[in-house]
């Protein structure tokens, strides 16, 4: 594990980008295509500033993966996260990238929809997974008690009350009742299979859930913990993320 604190969140953003673009560079020279999974969140926005702004990575040479949607929204609401993904970064590259595979959480047939991107997902090698940690230690929508063993690529989640108000929290939503209590959620197993974790974290609401994960026991009541048993493990905060951790980094 290693982990890098800055000041501010636009140097995370920078430090967390730099990281991740080596492993998609890497790939590209080594393969001729790079694989990566992208979350859609708040916290994540300053890495994709960053990434975005890169212009030494052939973006058509990279197939990207989503990690998570809210069942029964459309692909134009204002929550969505396809919508969200394509305006924080898919829209900002200076070139369509080779694919997007969005979650499709309105489908009409989710099994099989689920089953579609799941055998697209397995059928490649992921060079870098971009996730962030959640106020009730979640990955992705794997909420407490995440389901650490499944290898199917894709699953659906329960939202926790944690989880739900942290949305609502972040005015994704009118009302707590207005959020989704369902999600099509990349499994703990998917994300671990990437070469490389890019884990970046800011913000004082995320503290204790920062210090459960990265210093309390691997467990799936912090489900973010298990990354701690990946080789590549990066993780990128800011001062106010890594509030209360112990250890020095």
């Amino acid at each position: 594990m290693q982990v890098s604190i800055s000041a501010t969140k636009t140097e995370m953003g920078k430090k967390a980008a730099a990281c991740g673009a080596k492993f998609i560079k890497d790939a590209i020279a080594n393969r001729g295509v790079a694989h990566i999974i992208l979350a859609c969140a708040p916290s994540q926005n300053a890495t994709y500033d960053a990434l975005t702004a890169m212009t030494d990575i052939d973006w058509s040479k990279v197939e990207i993966f989503h990690l998570d949607e809210y069942i029964g929204l459309t692909a134009d609401h204002p929550a969505s996260f396809r919508l969200n993904l394509h305006k924080t970064f898919i829209d900002r590259l200076p070139c369509a990238p080779l694919a997007f595979h969005p979650i499709q959480g309105d489908a009409e047939d989710l099994d099989a929809m689920i089953a579609e991107l799941g055998r697209k997902i397995k059928a490649v090698e992921i060079d870098a997974a971009f996730v962030g940690i959640g106020e009730n230690g979640h990955m992705a929508f794997n909420d407490p008690p995440a389901n650490f063993d499944t290898t199917d690529a894709y699953l659906v989640a329960e939202l926790d009350e944690v989880c739900r108000h942290q949305q609502y929290g972040e005015g994704w939503f009118p009302t707590m009742e207005a959020v989704p209590k369902t999600a099509v959620t990349m499994s703990c197993q998917e994300i671990m299979r990437a070469k490389a974790i890019i884990n970046t974290v800011p913000d004082t609401r995320k503290a204790k859930a920062v210090a459960l994960s990265l210093e309390g026991p691997i467990t799936n009541m912090v489900p973010a913990s298990i990354m701690r048993n990946h080789a590549e493990y990066n993780v990128f905060l800011d001062a106010e993320a890594a509030s209360l951790l112990k250890n020095q980094y």
